[in-house]
């Protein structure tokens, strides 16, 4: 694990895989002399399955367990299958013997106050062993979450049964009924995505602290804390590179595939007679790449590569102490100009950026890496793409959570708040649009009504059926809609939520975004 220089002092750490001696390193700064000082301690973990059974251990979240099981031939792989009362089984992901080691692996995605059937397997190119089969009954949790209603059920038994659902606070997963799995037992403002091997990114931003407590962060199901970074040490870096300084990290974090990490980042700047007479408080976007260590890569700013003239399409403003915003520190009120809110990096190595409040979804030269941080092209209205559509209005407005294929199918969650400050009847939708991207030409191909309006928030995602899954995150009375449809829009699965969520992704497990 990982975290980079920052003001807390306190660490909890264990270590879930595997026994052995492990060596933490502990540095401090004084940030006004630059001085440092570093400190070594050694810590020996031993195995939980000492003798020749496996064991079941308790951890911090009442809904996670930790099994333990004596080690394996070297050339077999292990995992671990949990079975509830109704039949249900999951299996962690199947790991490396190695002849020597335990093997330990983190169970999660089981109901509260339910007795599970566990047994481990084992297997190699000719055989098949399977352990003892052990029963373990999980606790009551803490919390309200929800509630979660069931409104459609599906036509058969989903493939994606798992909910992860990215609300405030505690991130928290559900089956398909809304049974809670999981939730998150440390304080973060929002998960982002899942991640292989049952990893999630999130965010913590707050309107009251600063920087240095804007904090990324990367932790397992157990809660564990596995790297972190906070946008002060992200600003010293940016500032030696000879950029702009970020406010706190917002709306999006994810991991690539070699191991980086993606994000957003709020910068806020003055600028004088261009959004306004006089000085006026703007607030845009860094796009950052950060190392496995989480140190500054790559970096892409708003402010640089956009025109500041064109305005937040609904001029759209926030405040300090109002949550919604990233955080501001510069004057009471500021232009919220771009608000980013998701990234991608799309199959080709760039990055998709999409601008809530530009109406665009924007493609940036990344060329893993090597990209000069160009603007390749912009999709939405007064955009560089033609689309084919019978719709009178066939652009997403203030969208969220755009994705693209490899095919060049992009989904989106279209809010529709341009649509629906002209026709305050109008209704959020789902969409996919199939990209020319040579011609510049998208053809709408599914643009579904999904039977009410979204202010704010929202998934889009393209389940591996050919069906779709979207999040209405903001409706009325602060409450949210999980919709499944298929690809002529029509409604095949509906979860009412009863609070606000940002995200909410279909799982296979929760150890397979």
């Amino acid at each position: 694990m990982f975290r980079d220089y920052g003001p807390v002092n306190t660490l909890d750490w264990t270590a879930s895989d595997q026994e052995g001696y492990y060596e933490i390193d502990v540095w401090a700064r004084n940030n006004d002399t630059a001085e440092t000082a570093s400190a070594t301690a050694m810590f020996q973990f031993l195995p939980r399955a000492s003798g020749g059974s496996p064991v079941i251990s308790a951890t911090a979240n009442p809904l996670v367990f930790l099994y333990s099981a004596p080690a394996c031939p070297t050339g077999s792989t292990m995992r671990v299958e949990f079975t509830a009362p109704d039949g249900f089984l999951q299996s962690t992901p199947a790991k490396d013997c190695d002849g020597a080691t335990t093997m330990n692996f983190y169970l999660a995605g089981i109901r509260a106050q339910t007795q599970y059937m566990v047994q481990q397997v084992v297997e190699n190119t000719s055989q098949t062993v399977r352990g003892p089969l052990l029963s373990q009954t999980t606790g009551s949790i803490s919390g309200t979450f929800g509630p979660y209603t069931l409104v459609q059920s599906p036509p058969g038994q989903l493939p994606e049964p798992i909910l992860l659902h990215a609300r405030g606070g505690f991130p928290a997963a559900t089956d398909w009924m809304g049974n809670v799995l999981w939730y998150y037992v440390a304080t973060i403002s929002f998960l982002s995505r899942p991640e292989p091997g049952g990893l999630f990114l999130g965010w913590y931003e707050s309107q009251s602290v600063d920087q240095a407590h804007q904090v990324l962060r990367e932790f397992d199901l157990a809660g564990t804390t596995i790297r972190e970074t906070n946008a002060a040490r992200v600003s010293e870096q940016l500032e030696a590179m000879g950029m702009h300084a970020i406010n706190a990290f917002h709306h999006e974090v994810r991991g690539l595939p070699d191991g980086k990490i993606l994000a957003l980042a709020a910068s806020e700047r003055i600028l004088t007679d261009v959004q306004g007479p006089g000085p006026v408080d703007v607030l845009g976007d860094i796009i950052l790449v950060l190392d496995p260590q989480l140190q500054v890569l790559w970096a892409w700013d708003t402010f640089d590569h956009l025109d500041t003239h064109r305005m937040a399409t609904l001029n759209e403003t926030c405040i300090q102490a109002e949550n919604g915003c990233a955080p501001i520190y510069l004057a009471p009120q500021a232009n919220d100009w771009t608000h980013g809110n998701c990234l991608e990096l799309t199959p080709d190595g760039n990055i998709l950026y999409s601008s809530r409040h530009q109406d665009w979804l924007i493609k940036i030269d990344y060329e893993n890496g090597q990209g000069a941080g160009d603007i390749l092209w912009r999709l939405g209205n007064d955009g560089d793409f033609q689309i084919v559509s019978s719709d009178l209005n066939p652009w997403f407005s203030h969208q969220h959570d755009a994705n693209v294929n490899a095919n060049g199918l992009l989904t989106v969650f279209d809010n529709g708040n341009v649509r629906e400050a002209a026709d305050p009847t109008a209704h959020s939708r789902g969409q996919a649009l199939q990209l020319d991207e040579v011609n510049h030409i998208a053809t709408l191909v599914l643009n579904a009504d999904l039977g009410a309006f979204s202010m704010a928030l929202g998934t889009a995602q393209l389940l591996p059926d050919g069906n779709y899954n979207f999040l209405l995150g903001f409706l009325p009375s602060d409450t949210a809609r999980a919709v499944e449809v298929d690809p002529s829009g029509n409604f095949t699965y509906v979860l009412n939520i009863g609070e606000l969520e940002y995200r909410e992704f279909r799982m296979s497990s929760l150890y397979v975004p």
